[in-house]
C-alpha cells in the first residue's frame, strides 16, 4: 500500500530529484536538442525552398525549350518549303529548257528534211531529164518509120531504166 498512497517525505524528495532533473535536462540536453531541432527545420524548409526554386527554373527552362524547338520547327518549314519551291523552280526551268531543245531539234529536223526533199527532187529532175535526154537520143539515132515501132522503143526505153 506504500506505492498507492505515497509518504509525503517521498514526495518531497521525488519532487526535488524530479526538479533536478529538470533543470538539467533544461540546461543542458533540451537546447542541444532543440537548437538540433531548429537546425534541421531550417535545413528543411531551406531544402524546400531550393526545390520551389529548382522547380521554377525547370518550369522556365521547359518553357525555353518549347520555344527553341518551335523556332526549330518553324525554320525546318521554312528550309522545306523553300526548297520545295526551288525544286519546282528547276523543274520549270528544265521543263521549259527541254521545250526550247525539243523545238529546236525539231525545226532542224524540218529543215534538214526540207533540204534533202529539194535535193531528192532536184536529183529527180537529173535523172528525168538525162533519160528523156538519152530516149530522145535512141529515138533521133533510129528513124523509125512506124508510130507502133517508136511507141515500142519507148516503152522499152522506159523500162529499160530504174529508178534510183
Amino acid at each position: 500500500m506504500d506505492l498507492i498512497k505515497p509518504d509525503l517525505g517521498l514526495l518531497f524528495w521525488m519532487l526535488i530529484t524530479f526538479g533536478i532533473v529538470l533543470y538539467i535536462l533544461g540546461k543542458y540536453a533540451w537546447k542541444p536538442i532543440l537548437k538540433a531541432l531548429s537546425e534541421r527545420e531550417d535545413a528543411i524548409t531551406e531544402a524546400l525552398d531550393k526545390a520551389e526554386e529548382a522547380k521554377k527554373q525547370m518550369a522556365n527552362m521547359q518553357a525555353e525549350n518549347e520555344k527553341l524547338l518551335a523556332q526549330a520547327r518553324a525554320e525546318r518549314e521554312a528550309i522545306l518549303r523553300d526548297a520545295k519551291e526551288m525544286k519546282e523552280s528547276i523543274i520549270a526551268q528544265a521543263k521549259t529548257s527541254a521545250d526550247v531543245e525539243g523545238k529546236k531539234m525539231i525545226a532542224n529536223a524540218k529543215e534538214n528534211i526540207e533540204r534533202e526533199k529539194l535535193a531528192a527532187i532536184h536529183d529527180l529532175k537529173n535523172q528525168v531529164a538525162s533519160y528523156s535526154i538519152e530516149i530522145a537520143e535512141q529515138l533521133v539515132r533510129k528513124k523509125l518509120e512506124s508510130s507502133k515501132e517508136q511507141e515500142e522503143l519507148v516503152n522499152k526505153a522506159i523500162n529499160n531504166f530504174h529508178l534510183n
